[in-house]
């Protein structure tokens, strides 16, 4: 397929840019940050953003959706990204409406999927419980019993955890505390009696959290797929979220290299723009260069996805390891041909900078991915 967007797909991306650009820009962003929002996002934003539709672009029309694809979500994810907007998509409608998608039952989606296509539910997943992403260690347990299980655990780095309405949580019912077999996945009311949630205010000003359970017990019903079988809907899940970032990884990326293109062509040093200096320009080609390589390497990884193709799994993980860098650099050099106004918190640059940071950890840095194409070029 070709690595462009089609017509449809470009009027989308245009109606997320103006919505965000007029309801959510960088500096919304910065008044959550300043005033400690209790939510850490827009009320008022996330449900104007369900009445354009967003919200529901991953759900079947069945359950009350738009029933597209991850191209879609992926183009309103660069558009986010672009703005910095606070927002629960990426945790709800991405990566938990995959999930339920993927290995819900009949009764769990008709459940869950029409309320978070609505955007009047909050959905997240709860996997890491280290400081660097591995989703394969999972040492929380999953103890069974008579009429269901007792959960105990702790689960870090939950996006928007402290707002959802449901977790979705990977446990291990059996093995040991590595490997894919063995994990389970359950969806968890946050008002359970024994979830115990921390609000975690991050260096980019968006919404993650510290999830504990103790003695949290839920019945057969809560389980979201086969027991002992959860990889393959946990593995979707993060292959959905990991393209998805690489998207709002674009976005941050693109943005932070306008603005320092334009900056540019204005600012004048010893009588001359500085986008005159050769060193600069072929700086700014290198990047230009990169973001193509990127923007190409994430329209194929959702591709990949929206085809259920067989190498989906390396098209994301070096989507995630190339956007990655690219985003990286990008801020880097945003904030140094900025030069000493870069630094300071008074010019944006930082938020693109401190953004680009979380979203490089997210789902798996690029060494985590440049490591797994290692071991998909072993089989």
């Amino acid at each position: 397929m070709a690595l462009v967007l089609t017509e449809e797909q470009g009027m989308l991306r245009d109606s997320a840019s103006v919505f965000l650009a007029e309801n959510a820009p960088v500096s919304q962003l910065r008044k959550l940050r300043d005033t400690r929002d209790s939510h850490g996002f827009s009320r008022d934003l996330w449900a104007a953003f369900s009445d354009m539709g967003f919200t529901g672009i991953l759900v079947p029309e069945a359950h009350g959706g738009l029933g597209l694809g991850y191209v879609e979500a992926g183009v309103v994810m660069e558009e986010i990204g672009r703005n910095l907007t606070a927002s629960p998509f990426l945790a709800s409608s991405v990566v938990a409406v995959t999930a339920i998608r993927h290995v819900g039952s009949e009764a769990q989606q008709q459940l869950w999927l029409p309320a978070l296509a609505s955007g009047k539910s909050i959905a997240t997943l709860a996997v890491d419980e280290q400081t660097k992403h591995r989703p394969q260690h999972i040492g929380m347990t999953a103890g069974q019993r008579a009429d269901g299980y007792t959960l105990n655990g702790r689960k870090t780095f939950v996006l928007d955890g402290h707002v959802a309405d449901v977790l979705i949580v990977a446990a291990r019912t059996s093995g040991a505390t590595a490997g894919t077999a063995g994990i389970t996945l359950f969806l968890v009311d946050t008002k359970t009696p024994g979830v115990e949630i921390e609000r975690v205010f991050m260096v980019d000003a968006h919404n993650s959290a510290h999830v504990v359970f103790k003695d949290v017990v839920v019945s057969t019903n809560a389980m979201l797929g086969p027991v002992d079988g959860g990889w393959a809907g946990l593995q979707a899940a993060l292959n959905a979220g990991r393209a998805a970032a690489a998207a709002e990884l674009v976005g941050v990326a693109d943005e932070a290299f306008k603005r320092t293109v334009s900056y540019l062509k204005e600012r004048k040093q010893f009588g001359q723009l500085i986008g005159e200096f050769q060193g600069l320009q072929h700086r700014a080609a290198k990047l230009y260069c990169d973001l193509e390589l990127g923007r190409a390497a994430v329209i194929r990884a959702l591709q990949s996805l929206d085809e259920a193709s067989a190498s989906a799994d390396a098209s994301v993980a070096i989507a995630k390891a190339r956007t990655g860098s690219t985003a990286t650099l990008a801020v880097q050099e945003g904030v140094q041909m900025h030069g000493g106004m870069g630094m300071t918190d008074e010019f944006e640059m930082g938020f693109f900078m401190k953004r680009a940071r979380v979203l490089q950890e997210l789902f798996g840095d690029a060494s985590f991915h440049q490591n797994q194409l290692a071991i998909f070029r072993q089989y």
